[in-house]
Formats: C-alpha cells, sequence, structure tokens
C-alpha cells in the first residue's frame, strides 16, 4: 500500500495527498507533518519504511471537507486520491491485491466549487496573468501589438469565463477588481511576480495556438470570431486557465461558458492602491463600501453588485439603463417589496448548475433548479404583467426561461420529489417509474416480513430478548442475549452461528437469509433506478447549461437593481445624472458608510457640496485633522462610484462627468516586505497617478508630502499640485496642512480653495465639518493633541515652541532659521505653571461658591500664580 501511495504522491509532489482507506483519508511523511500543524490533529507514526516510522495523521471522510477549507486557507493545494473499485473487486485480481486508487480532482484556492468551501456571496475567480509577450514559443505575441498585456478569468463554481487584453496598468487594474483567489503566471516569469502571490505554470500553457484549439473543441464552433475577436495574448491567458482546470479536474467536465472579452475603457480603472484606500470590497475592511450598501436577497445578487462596484461602467448608456431599472422599482414599491419577496426565495442556483457538471453534486442539487426556475418563470410572469417596465428590465425578463427551460422544469417536477434528500435512496417521486415503486413496495414488504419473522421467533424460541438486526458486515442476522443463546447453539435448532460478543451472540437462518436477499435485491435495484433516472435529468440539465446560466444572471442583475431602489428609498439617495462631459458636481453628498455608522448612534451627518467646474476643477482642502478632510475626498470618490456602478447615490442631487480612472492617495501604510517605507510607498503611488490619469480622471490626495523634512514635503506638494493642474488637467481634491500653498490659486486659473470650518469654544476645539470656501487660519494641531490625550507639560512645552517659531518666521526666514534661538532645555516646572492656574480656575463654579470660599479661593491662586 505505501508503494501505491507514494506512486500516487509523485504525481502531485507539490499537493498534500489524501489518501482514501475506508472511512478516512490518511496523509503519511511530510505531508502528514504539514497537515497535522495546519489542523492541529494528532500525528501518529504506525509502521516503517526504508527502516524508519512512518508519520501519518488522518481526517474523516464524512467530514473531510472542513479540513480541506482550512487546508486551503493555510496556503495548501490537496489532492485527492479515491478508492476506484471494491475490495472484492481487489479480491478477483489476487487474494494480496490492494485496492485501486487513483487522483480524482486537486484542490486549489481557485478550483473549488463544494458550496461549503466557497462564501456564497463572493465569487471565486481563477485568473491567468500574462504581462507581455513571450516569444515565438509560447505563441502570444505579434509584431502588432508588441507591448499588449492579457487577463483571462474564470469561476468553476457558475462557469463564468471573461478575457481582458490591454496595457498592463489596465490588466492590474481588473486584477485588483476581481481579486481572484488564485493568479496563474508563466514560471518563466515568475521573478517579476515576487511581491504578487501566484501559482507558476509551464510556459507551454500560455500558447494561443492551443487555446485556441481547446475552445473550439470544448464549444463544438470553428471559429471564436462569435464570440470576440481575441488577441494571441488573451489566447494564452484563457489557454493557461483551462490547461490548469483540465490537470486539477482530472477526468471530471466542469462547467465553463463560452469566453466573453472584456474591452479595455469600457469600465472604470481603479488601482489596488485606491480600492484599499476606499475600502470598496468586504475584503478591504468590515466598514467598506459593498457591505454597507448590500441589500441584495441572493447571493448571485450580492456577487453581482459586488462585480458592479468593482469594474464601475465608463459607458453612459448602460449606466442610464441600470439607473432606469433602480428608478422603476422605486416608484412601484408594491412590485419592489413582491419581487424581493421572491426573490428571497430562490436557490442559488447558478452554483447548483456548476456542481451537476463537473460531478459533485447530489439528488438535492437538480431539485434546487426544478423550485428555483419555476420561481423563476412565476416572477417573470408577475414582472410582465407591470406597466411601462424599463429597457433593461424588458431585456432581462426575455432572457429568463429561453432555451427550454419549461420542459426542463416540468421533467424535474415529474420525477423529483419536492425535497430531495442528499443522498440516494428516496429522491424520485412515487408514481413516477411503475417498476421502481414495486421496488420499493418489495423492500417496504421484506422490511414487514422481518418484523413478523422476529416476532414468530420470539415465540417459538421463548427468548424475549431476541432481535433480528442489520449491519455492513453480517446483513440481516439474529441477535440473543449471551445467557439465553446455548438453545440456538444446538445444532438441531436450525440456527447457523455468525458471531460472539461479550454480551451477545447472533446467528442465521436459511428463512432470514432468503428473505434478507429478496429485501436488499429489491433495495439495490431501486436505487440503481433512481440513479439512472438522476443522470438523466443531469443530462438534461446539462443540455440546457447555457439557457440556466442566462437565466441565473439575469435574476441576479433584478435583485441588485432592486436592492439598490430599496436603499436609495429608505435612505434619501438621488439619481445622478451621468453624461460625457466633464461636469462633477454634488449637492448636499454624504458618505454613504460613515453616514450609516452615524445615523446608528443617533446622530446627524453634516452634508457638504463639491462643484469641479471648469474654473474651479481642483479644489485645496484645508483644515485641521479631525475635521474631516478625509472623509470629504473619500465621499466624493465614492458618489463617483455608486452612479458608474449604476446605483442612486447619497446627495440631495449630483451631475457626474464620466470618470474613466479613479485615484485615491489618501491615508498612510508601508510596505515592509518590499522594503518600502510610508513615504516611499505614497511617491510611487503618487508617481502612477502623474503618469497614469487623464483629463477625465478623478484624483483625491490627502497631505501629499508628509513623512519627510517640511521643506522637502511642501515642494514636492507644491510641485505636484502644478502637474495635476497644469499637465493632467484632471478634476481634483487636494487636501494639505501646507497653508503656503493656498497663495497658488491666485497664479493657476483652475485652483480653488476650500476649508473645513471648526470653532474654538471655551479652549475647547468644536468641529463643524462644513467644507466652504476660503483656507484655514491654521491648523490646530496642538488643540488636536490635546482632544488625543498628550500630556499637558509636553503640550505646554510645544505651545512656547510654536510661539517662538512663529514670532521669528519672518525675521529669520522661516522654521530652520528660528531653531537656534530656541529655549531647548526649558525647565519643565516653567511650563507647568500655566496649565495648573488654568486648571484651577476651569474648575470654579462663580454660581454656586459662597464669599467664604471666594477668598480662600484667591489665595490659591496667587500661591499658583507666584510660583
Amino acid at each position: 500500500m505505501i508503494a501505491q501511495y507514494l506512486a500516487l504522491k509523485a504525481q502531485v509532489p507539490d499537493a498534500l495527498l489524501f489518501f482514501r482507506m475506508g472511512d478516512f483519508y490518511e496523509l503519511f511523511f511530510d505531508d502528514a507533518a504539514a497537515a497535522a500543524a495546519a489542523l492541529d490533529i494528532a500525528l501518529t507514526r504506525r509502521g516503517e519504511h526504508a527502516g524508519v516510522p512512518i508519520p501519518m495523521c488522518g481526517v474523516p471522510a464524512h467530514a473531510h471537507e472542513s479540513y480541506l477549507a482550512r487546508l486551503i486557507r493555510a496556503g495548501h493545494r490537496v489532492a485527492i486520491a479515491e478508492q476506484v473499485e471494491s475490495p472484492a473487486e481487489a479480491k478477483k485480481r489476487g487474494s494480496k491485491s490492494v485496492v485501486a486508487r487513483a487522483i480524482t480532482r486537486i484542490v486549489t484556492p481557485g478550483t473549488i466549487t463544494e458550496a461549503s468551501l466557497l462564501e456564497p456571496r463572493r465569487a471565486n475567480w481563477l485568473a491567468a496573468l500574462l504581462p507581455s509577450p513571450s516569444g515565438e514559443g509560447s505563441g502570444v505575441g505579434t509584431s502588432a501589438q508588441p507591448h499588449t498585456a492579457a487577463l483571462a478569468w474564470l469561476d468553476l463554481s457558475t462557469g463564468a469565463f471573461h478575457t481582458l487584453a490591454g496595457t498592463m496598468a489596465q490588466v492590474e487594474a481588473t486584477r485588483a477588481a476581481l481579486a481572484p483567489a488564485e493568479t496563474l503566471v508563466p514560471e518563466t516569469l515568475l521573478p517579476e511576480f515576487s511581491a504578487l502571490p501566484c501559482t507558476p505554470r509551464p510556459a507551454a500553457d500560455f500558447s494561443a495556438a492551443r487555446a485556441a484549439a481547446a475552445l473550439k473543441s470544448r464549444f463544438g464552433v470553428a471559429t471564436l470570431d462569435g464570440w470576440g475577436q481575441f488577441s494571441p495574448a488573451e489566447l494564452a491567458a484563457a489557454g493557461a486557465c483551462l490547461a490548469y482546470v483540465g490537470e486539477t479536474a482530472c477526468a471530471a467536465a466542469p462547467l465553463i461558458l463560452p469566453p466573453r472579452q472584456e474591452l479595455p475603457g469600457h469600465h472604470m480603472a481603479i488601482d489596488a492602491a485606491t480600492r484599499a484606500s476606499l475600502e470598496l470590497h468586504r475584503h478591504n475592511g468590515r466598514h467598506s463600501l459593498e457591505s454597507a450598501i448590500d441589500r441584495t436577497v441572493t447571493a448571485a445578487g450580492a456577487r453581482a453588485l459586488a462585480g458592479d462596484l468593482a469594474a464601475p461602467l465608463t459607458d453612459v448608456a448602460a449606466i442610464t439603463a441600470r439607473l432606469d431599472l433602480v428608478a422603476w422599482f422605486i416608484a412601484d414599491p408594491l412590485t419592489r417589496t413582491a419581487t424581493r419577496t421572491a426573490l428571497a426565495a430562490l436557490p442559488d442556483m447558478a452554483r447548483a448548475l456548476a456542481r451537476i457538471s463537473i460531478g459533485r453534486w447530489s439528488p438535492r442539487d437538480p431539485g434546487q433548479l426544478a423550485s428555483g426556475l419555476a420561481a423563476a418563470l412565476a416572477l417573470k410572469r408577475q414582472l410582465q404583467s407591470r406597466a411601462a417596465p424599463p429597457a433593461l428590465l424588458a431585456q432581462l425578463l426575455a432572457q429568463i426561461g429561453t432555451g427550454g427551460i419549461g420542459p426542463l422544469v416540468e421533467q424535474l417536477a415529474r420525477t423529483l420529489v419536492d425535497e430531495p434528500p442528499n443522498e440516494l435512496p428516496g429522491a424520485i417521486r412515487a408514481g413516477f417509474d411503475a417498476a421502481l415503486d414495486d421496488l420499493r413496495e418489495t423492500a417496504r414488504d421484506g422490511r414487514s416480513a422481518i418484523i413478523a419473522m422476529e416476532s414468530r421467533l420470539k415465540a417459538e424460541t421463548g427468548i424475549a430478548a431476541l432481535k433480528i438486526r442489520h449491519n455492513n458486515v453480517l446483513g440481516y442476522h439474529i441477535e440473543v442475549p449471551a445467557a439465553r443463546a446455548d438453545p440456538l447453539l444446538r445444532p438441531e435448532s436450525g440456527f447457523v452461528h455468525r458471531q460472539t460478543m461479550a454480551g451477545a451472540v447472533r446467528f442465521s437462518s436459511p428463512d432470514l437469509a432468503s428473505l434478507a436477499t429478496r429485501i436488499l435485491s429489491a433495495a439495490d435495484h431501486a436505487l440503481a433506478a433512481e440513479a439512472a433516472h438522476l443522470e438523466e435529468l443531469r443530462t438534461a440539465v446539462l443540455a440546457c447549461a447555457n439557457a440556466i446560466a442566462a437565466t441565473a444572471a439575469a435574476l441576479a442583475r433584478i435583485d441588485v437593481g432592486a436592492a439598490l431602489a430599496d436603499l436609495a428609498a429608505s435612505e434619501n439617495w438621488c439619481r445622478p445624472q451621468v453624461d460625457a462631459t466633464t461636469a462633477f458636481q454634488i449637492e448636499a453628498g454624504r458618505h454613504p458608510v460613515v453616514e450609516l455608522a452615524v445615523n446608528r448612534g443617533g446622530q446627524r451627518f453634516t452634508p457638504n457640496d463639491c462643484n469641479l467646474s471648469a474654473d474651479a476643477r481642483v479644489w485645496l482642502v484645508t483644515g485641521p485633522n479631525m475635521a474631516g478632510k478625509s472623509t470629504f475626498l473619500r465621499q466624493n470618490a465614492l458618489i463617483a462610484i455608486l452612479a458608474q456602478a449604476g446605483s442612486f447615490v447619497p446627495a440631495a442631487a449630483a451631475h457626474i462627468g464620466v470618470v474613466d480612472r479613479l485615484y485615491s492617495r489618501v491615508g498612510a501604510a508601508d510596505d515592509l516586505a518590499q522594503g518600502r517605507s510610508t513615504f516611499m510607498v505614497e511617491m510611487v503611488e503618487t508617481a502612477a497617478i502623474l503618469s497614469g490619469a487623464s483629463n477625465r480622471s478623478l484624483v483625491i490626495l490627502d497631505e501629499v508630502g508628509r513623512g519627510t523634512s517640511t521643506y522637502d514635503g511642501l515642494a514636492i506638494a507644491w510641485a505636484v499640485l502644478e502637474a495635476v493642474h497644469d499637465d493632467l488637467a484632471c478634476r481634483c481634491l487636494f487636501a494639505t496642512h501646507y497653508h503656503e500653498l493656498v497663495p497658488l490659486t491666485a497664479k493657476l486659473a483652475s485652483l480653488a480653495s476650500v476649508a473645513v470650518k471648526v470653532r474654538e469654544w471655551k479652549g475647547d476645539l468644536v468641529f463643524l465639518h462644513q467644507v466652504a470656501p476660503g483656507a484655514a487660519d491654521k491648523s490646530y494641531g496642538l488643540a488636536v493633541a490635546r482632544l488625543a490625550g498628550i500630556p499637558a507639560p509636553v503640550l505646554a512645552r510645544a505651545r512656547a515652541i510654536l510661539a517662538r517659531l512663529e514670532s521669528r518666521r519672518e525675521q529669520t526666514g522661516g522654521i530652520a532659521a528660528g531653531v537656534d534661538s530656541l529655549p531647548l532645555f526649558a525647565a519643565p516646572a516653567t511650563a507647568a505653571t500655566p496649565d495648573a492656574l488654568r486648571e484651577k480656575l476651569a474648575a470654579i463654579d462663580p454660581d454656586n461658591i459662597t464669599p467664604r470660599e471666594a477668598l480662600d479661593l484667591l489665595a490659591d491662586l496667587k500661591a499658583l500664580a507666584t510660583r
């Protein structure tokens, strides 16, 4: 057996091998050590190999999926070796023959299809990235496209398959939007992706010619032109996906829909840094935009909404169609509620279809399709009866129930019980197959005969404790207490001794053996008949796979529209005007995530306007920390994303010219793994903006230049501001603490200065969170430091230094020139005196003090002042 294990392990040296042995999956040698550590299970040693004890561990087969999930999350690939023959079949080959085993699949993060291993509301993408043509040997490059990069991505849990060719920046932005579970790259280019978690693959897998042949063969077409004009690089990336799926699925045939070609520029480009800083997706943080606005009632709808936020549209007509759908559901609350109620009852048909296709299914999956498709047809009839549906809804309804879905629903309903079990028997409806019903009746009658035989034997033997039982080893047998077994052990008793245990003895009899044969034969034949009917259903389902997938996609889009309508109606969001201009005018805009949190706390979010008109397309935003500058910047970026995703937006009114690329340089973070400091990360992100943004882009920059010396930072911020204004000519919100930049509003024609308002009240800083024209008079850094809990002596010392710097700024020419004259070693006690006096004064309540207490207090204050 160990020789068999080692032979199988040699086929998958980079994966842990689950080796099926009866009711367990066992792991041996290094695999056992790795799995035991990851799963926190016992590592044992049994037997020897080459004179060394064999490490081993195991997991129960019936619960192996939960262990698989933990190993995948820990970064392992797992190969499954199943028994492909029964022990009886193995014995026919020889008494010492080992049961044959074969690797039936390899489980990796990007090839999971089991519902228990997937997040229901998140797509599970497998991506293949080809950064540039890899030469003639791969069949990728052409002289006409010398710099084409490509990305292909596939979700085996739904069959969705896409490709994109473009610049490396476009491909990287798309990959960041997808956040794939696994990314394939050519092993020859692995050094280029040292910072990217990826799976290296042979360069031969990235072959355009092989991919074209594989796609034509899979879909039975003579040309791929009907799906798009795929570049060689796109085909190469698609081929890598297909090759990997073929290797990991082994003999299974997963569902893969025809590839959909995505064209560059059809979606708003958002790089990974911007996605992280804006917290767009669930995996970016628990206070993400996706989590805040997701009111979908189906898992497929949630995945579609996540895709919309990841890749907002740039086509005005498509955006308008989505907005029309949302507006229609807002205008008809009764239809919206009825639609959401109907959708909430639907199963995840796309993933059920994928499981049926790949062969990892149960009777419950066709049962889900039966109920889901029937409900989809009912919802279609319901929505078609409504007046004046928008164009997108009419298109979606036409997509539901086509391609033979009606007859399939009838066949499924006629064949299956209403709620099929996870395992056979019991999935086929009574009355569907008369022969199957007869077999079931024979099995049921046999069980009744068993009960009757048990009663008769009790009477004949006088043993009231006699039982007829069944197990997988002995089958049906008679069991009596050991103390009463002697009469049955006599040769003339008619009973055959089978097994003696501590407290019981087991027997068989000719009558019981004959009855058991009839029962088991009927049960086996019934089970085989049910399996045959299910296979017929599987064939019928796969014949309608494309139509089922289209129906599931249409329902998901309807779910998104109704969910966004529910959100907009309850939160008072407005419909944005989206067009091809460069306008960006937001009236009373709010941050969609922060507002929900503020509302939960019983407070009210302060809305703000933003008008990046042609003569003020760059706003210089000043104000103290904690005043809300970053919130203001982010909320406008999120409003642009929501609008182009086809959603209403949190504002009183909004007019947005299509944004082709969105850049956000907000927040501070380092990258220690790549040896990058916080300032270096900031500069890299700023460089990407300056090299990638266009005049149709929206850029938000927060505190450019921090993290280095004052003069260096100011110089960088000044130069970046000029470049954004003059060279990029894009719409930009530029937040800064460098008040020296404010005078640039007189020199840069399209630069406007705004400030976040604050007030000082009785020594406290009050944040108004209002953005208004003008500039902040100071940064209020010491006031914010006091709110943060900086000790009073430190604050007092800071005030003294600040006063000296400000008093000498004009005569010395700046900060550095005045540092030498500062009292660097001032006594701490001197710094503490004003604060002690102030604290004493602040504690006085003039309305509740007696004359005597006032005299004592005056003496105390005098003593403090003279210290």
